[in-house]
This record gives C-alpha cells, structure tokens and sequence, in this order.
C-alpha cells in the first residue's frame, strides 16, 4: 500500500472511530460551483423524479429562482410523485406567502422547523441551517446555496454570490435523506416513510469513499466540532477553508495556528469588502494578527460574497456541506456535512480554490496591525454576542 493510501485509510478509520458514522464506498460526486450551474443540476432532477422528492433548506427567499423551485416542486406533486418541503423557521420566513399557496394547493408537503413564534427564547437560536434535496433515493445535492437571487449567476459581480453545491449518486444518499428524516420527524407527527419510498441496494456509480456528518442543534461537543478538529490535526501538508462566516472560538484558532507552526500551508479564503453580517465579520478578524503572525494566509475575496463552505487537505480529502467555521454552525444549528476521501474530487475544489485566489486580495499583516483604534474598538464590542455568531 502506498503511503498516500496508508494515509487515506488512516484519515477514514480515524473520522470513522470518533464520530462513529461509517463511510461508503462507490460514490459519484459531482461539484458544482455558483448558480449557474447548481440550480440548473437541482432542478433537472426535481423535473425527473418519478417517485419522491424531499428538500429541506434555510433560505427560502424571493426572485424568479424562488418561483421556479415553487413552480417545479407544485407540478411534481401534481403527477402523483410525493414532495415534502421543509423550511427554516427564522431563514426562510421571507418567502412569498403565493409561493406556498401555489405548492400547498398542488399537494406539496411544506413544514417549518422552529419557527420563532411558537419557541421558548432558548430554541428560537438554534436553527436548521441543512440544505438537502434527495429525489428517489437515488440523487442528492448538499451544500451553501439558499432558494434566492443572491445565488444566481456565476459570481461575476455583488449580485452574485459565489457558492459551491454538490451532486451525490451512491450510498451516500442515504446519509443525506437522513439528515432530511431527522429534522422532518421533529416538525411532522405522519409518517416517515410511505409507499412511494424505495428501499433498494444503491448502485456505486463512482469511487468517492463518503461519511455524512450530521451537526445537531443542541447543547455540549457536537459531531461537526470532532470533524474539523480530525482534518485540522490530521493536515500534514495543506489546509485551505474557504467560508462565509468565519467566527470561530479560541480552541479552533488555536488548532490553525499550531497547524501552521508545525509546518502546514494553511489559507483561509474569506468574504472581502462585500459581506452580508458585519458583526460575524468583525467577531473574526480579530483573530487575524494572531493566525497571520503563525504563519496562516488569510485571501478576502474581491469580486462578491464569499458563501462556500469548503475545506481540503493535503489534497486527498475535502469537507464539504452546510457549516460555516463559526461558532453558530459548529454549536447551535442542523447542519450537514460530506467527508469525501478522494484524490480527484479534491483536486478539482483545490483548483477552484485556486481560481478564487486568483480574484482575491491576500491580507496584509503589517498593515493589519496598524489597524485603527475605531476598528479594533468594533472588534471588541462584539464580545457579548461571539456565542451567538
């Protein structure tokens, strides 16, 4: 066995032993990069289904993508197939109420997760941050993108986000409709399952070893705090996190900069000049002199919002889903996560990873640290609500 593969195994048995969910094998995995070419992929499969289609996501907002997804999601339900829709309380509370008439009319199944109204103050902060959709049991996507405007497009100006999705076709599936199982079985008191669900053995379209890793929105160390710290302690080589939010706590701020001491290449690629939470955003710059100063590279995305959540390591393993690296995602909300170990995958994420550099501006550390006395004071007053970011 050569040493890559000794090292792929030990990454899978390791992320395996500590978060107990065992990985397949024989996965396809296709990724897909901003709107343009995910909502077209998700689409296609809604319109192809023929038994059950089943989507959970936590922005559901307005624009003609929004339309769209009502649009294809009511004709399904309408020849029979079953569709069950389930929206975020909080993140989803914008959408069109014509929207929902259109799908509930046509038979679709629409359930909200905690919708704040009816929570206690202590629920309404945890949230379903998932974005699932699974159709057939046999095609599922996972990743960044919420059902509205700011995603469409190719990420070519502020209007347009930059995200990454990915397509799924194996026994990773079910991993996926078990993230969506679980948030609809705390909403809906019908069954799980019904006559139109298929329980057949899935093909292995492809070579991807895959672990899903559900994050839970509830109190003490969660599975997707153990998934980063396995890669972060794990990266040998190179760890490059591309996210939207990044506010982590001091434990995780921690583990980048030993990571980089001990001699890892660790980039972090982040929103620039066009963020949509300010205060996330300042919760963690105060963290770059400290991560600069041991060595990790910090890229601000130029052309729009930065909104992937993608982590590669040592080029033969990505993690790839719904969590951002910030305390909210890693603490409070659902959240869904692939484990993929697999060369090529990952050096098509690296690549992309590498086009975004390309179109970013690498943080200065000198003038960082020169920094204004207003800015470092708006650093600071964000202490009472870090938890919370």
């Amino acid at each position: 066995m050569s040493g890559t593969a000794v090292r792929k195994q030990a990454l899978r048995r390791r992320l395996e032993r500590l978060i107990g969910v065992a990985a397949t094998e024989g996965n396809e995995l296709v990724p897909l990069r901003n709107g343009d070419e995910i909502f077209p992929a998700m689409l296609r499969a809604v319109q192809e289904a023929a038994h059950t289609v089943d989507m959970t996501t936590f922005v559901y907002w307005r624009g003609e993508i929004a339309r769209r997804f009502a649009r294809a999601l009511a004709d399904k339900a309408r020849e029979g197939v079953r569709v069950r829709l389930l929206l975020d309380g909080f993140g989803s509370r914008l959408i069109e109420r014509e929207l929902l008439d259109l799908m509930e009319s046509a038979g679709v199944q629409v359930a909200w997760f905690r919708r704040p109204v009816r929570l206690s103050p202590l629920k309404q902060n945890h949230r379903c941050h998932r974005k699932v959709l699974v159709v057939d049991a046999r095609t599922a996507f996972t990743g960044g993108v919420g059902i509205a405007e700011e995603w469409c497009g190719d990420a070519r100006h502020p209007g347009e986000w930059r995200d990454t999705h990915v397509q799924v076709r194996g026994p990773a599936v079910d991993g996926l409709a078990a993230a969506f199982a679980q948030n609809w079985a705390e909403c809906r008191e019908d069954s799980l399952y019904d006559d139109a669900d298929r329980f057949e053995e899935h093909d292995q379209p492809g070579s991807s070893v895959v672990q899903v890793v559900r994050g839970s929105a509830s109190v003490g160390w969660q599975d997707m705090q153990t998934l980063m710290r396995v890669v972060i302690t794990s990266a040998e080589q190179q760890l490059r996190l591309a996210t939207a939010y990044f506010a982590p706590d001091r434990y995780f701020v921690d583990l980048l900069c030993d990571a980089a001491r001990r001699g890892v290449r660790v980039e972090l690629l982040l929103p620039g000049h066009h963020h949509d939470k300010r205060v996330c955003q300042l919760a963690g710059s105060r963290f770059f002199e400290e991560l600069t100063g041991a060595g990790v590279t910090v890229w601000q995305f130029r052309p729009t919002m930065m909104h992937a959540k993608v982590i590669t390591v040592d080029g033969i393993a990505t993690l790839i889903g719904s969590t951002n690296f910030n305390r909210r995602s890693l603490d409070h909300d659902e959240e869904v996560m692939l484990a993929v170990i697999d060369e090529e995958f990952t050096d098509r994420l690296d690549r992309h990873f590498d086009e975004d550099v390309a179109r970013s501006e690498p943080l200065d550390p000198a003038r960082w640290g020169r920094r204004g006395a207003v800015r470092r004071a708006l650093e600071a007053a964000t202490a009472p609500v870090r938890h919370f970011l």
